[in-house]
């Protein structure tokens, strides 16, 4: 006798189908899992016995096999509990082939029977809507990020008992999408800074306020105590709000990572790990995204730039260009959406006091050149924005601060009105200046011809690379957006120049 389950796995930022097929023979009792199953799911085989058992029900006292197709796909992970244990009722004669046909099930079970929630059950719930079925079935704690996909009708799942009354058509209706009236919500970390809290840095404000508005990437350089820290953390609360479909793109890579399972990710990501972070952490695996991913459409924060192992920031120049990061291992290969803004800070030099006039720097020439070349001239070549701020005198810190924060609004219904004129050009949410390839960048933006000429200039007098130079032409396109003009002109390209590295 066999049986067959349909479910499906997170594989990367995709997901695979995988069909439980089960089989009972004479022998010896036994209870065997084959099909490329790692630890989590052999173990599988204690969880399921048990749940069935109490949930009172009779497992076989034959051999049991189960079997995960198809036989050459890895598997990983509690995903496939519940369509086991579905597959061996339907061996003992428990549930008929009726009750299961064209459902999906997924969901991890506990030893008494209880349904508890998956990671990645965006992934499953899309792969399952793309290969035709239309009825899922999940533990109750997914339900509200399951709902984020339409298309599909959605069950929540509380136990084993229920979900095998609800299929013999003897017990309550379980609770449905349509039921998720208020679903939870999970805002990411960001500080409560904002503009008006950081005294003077005016010229700082303004390169953050571009940088947001057009997506770039700003690198900041200044002594210790200038507020580098701080005024990255404010550029955090001048993020716009987030689309339905970025929504949902942030919250599956969150579920993927197992960092949320049943909430709804509903603000921009505003990730800033630690120097001492490895490369696998930053940029991820084939076992879950890293923090470049975890940062998508939102800020990346990188502290102490330089202190940075070189091997991570220079396997940031992929991503940062294609806005996307492939890691590729002996038998698999995995893709996760990248399209993060970069906001970094360095000291000028090691000690943190070049040209500082109150501290003396203590660095040899040697060191301060050793700590500059830990970043690339590729890497440089990536950053839209390098700005060099210096310390705010101790007679400005003094000044009262309100509460009021009228600065922090204005300038970020600036930015929202720079952004709305992005949309309008290009036709279409969360496409940015930044986002433009350099044959966007000569087919669709507009310069008059000062501009042209003070850019050629500047060109050849700076020695600017090609990506360095439609990165100011894409900078100043921003600049006239926050200036309310369609046109590049002289002015813009003249402060876009400002922000080049010399």
């Amino acid at each position: 006798m066999t049986s067959k389950i349909h479910s499906a796995i997170p594989y990367g930022f995709s997901g695979k189908l995988v069909e439980v097929e089960g089989d009972k023979n004479r022998g010896l009792p036994a209870f065997n899992i084959v099909g490329m199953a790692n630890k989590t799911i052999n173990e599988a085989k204690e969880r399921v016995r048990s749940a069935i058992v109490n949930s009172g029900f009779s497992f076989p006292d034959k051999k049991v096999t189960i079997n995960l197709a198809p036989a050459d796909l890895l598997k990983d992970g509690s995903y496939l509990d519940l369509p086991i244990a579905l597959s061996v009722l339907m061996l003992s004669g428990q549930l008929v082939k009726a009750d299961v046909e064209g459902k999906l099930f997924v969901g991890e079970l506990s030893l008494d029977g209880e349904l508890r929630p998956v990671k990645g059950i965006i992934n499953i719930v899309e792969t399952a809507r793309e290969a035709g079925i239309t009825e899922i079935y999940l533990p109750i704690q997914n339900l509200s990020q399951a709902a984020l996909i339409s298309g599909v009708k959605i069950y929540g799942v509380d136990t084993l008992l229920n979900l095998f009354l609800q299929l013999k058509k003897q017990g309550e209706i379980l609770r449905t999408e349509k039921d998720v009236k208020a679903p939870e919500k999970a805002i990411l970390g960001h500080s409560d800074a904002i503009l008006d809290h950081i005294r003077g840095q005016e010229i700082a404000k303004r390169a953050m306020e571009i940088a947001i508005a057009g997506h770039h990437n700003i690198l900041i350089s200044g002594p210790p105590g200038a507020g580098k820290t701080l005024l990255s953390k404010a550029a955090a609360n001048l993020l716009p709000d987030l689309t339905p479909s970025e929504m949902v793109e942030i919250t599956k890579l969150y579920s993927i990572a197992g960092m949320t399972t049943g909430e709804i990710v509903t603000s921009r990501p505003f990730r800033c790990p630690h120097h001492t972070a490895s490369a696998t952490s930053i940029i991820g695996g084939v076992n879950g995204p890293g923090e470049i991913s975890l940062a998508h459409k939102g800020i990346l924060f990188l502290d102490e730039l330089p202190e940075f192992p070189r091997s991570v920031l220079e396997a940031l120049r992929q991503p940062l260009e294609d806005k996307e990061v492939t890691i590729s291992r002996a038998n698999q290969r995995t893709t996760y959406p990248a399209d993060f803004m970069l906001v970094a800070t360095m000291n000028p030099c090691p000690c943190g006091y070049l040209g500082d006039p109150t501290h003396e720097c203590k660095c040899t020439e040697t060191q301060i050149q050793n700590y500059h070349k830990k970043l690339s001239g590729p890497l440089l070549d990536r950053i839209d924005m390098y700005i060099e701020v210096e310390k705010v005198k101790n007679s400005e810190l003094g000044a009262k601060i309100t509460a009021s924060d009228r600065e922090h609004n204005v300038v970020k219904n600036t930015i929202t009105g720079a952004i709305s004129r992005q949309m309008a050009r290009f036709g279409r949410d969360g496409f940015y200046n930044s986002s433009l390839s350099s044959f966007q960048v000569s087919s669709i933006l507009k310069m008059d011809a000062e501009a042209e000429k003070l850019l050629s200039s500047a060109s050849e007098k700076l020695n600017l690379s090609a990506r360095a130079y439609f990165k100011t032409i894409k900078v100043a396109q921003t600049i006239a957006d926050l200036d309310g003009s369609w046109l590049i002109k002289q002015e813009h390209i003249a402060e876009a120049l400002t922000y080049r590295k010399r």
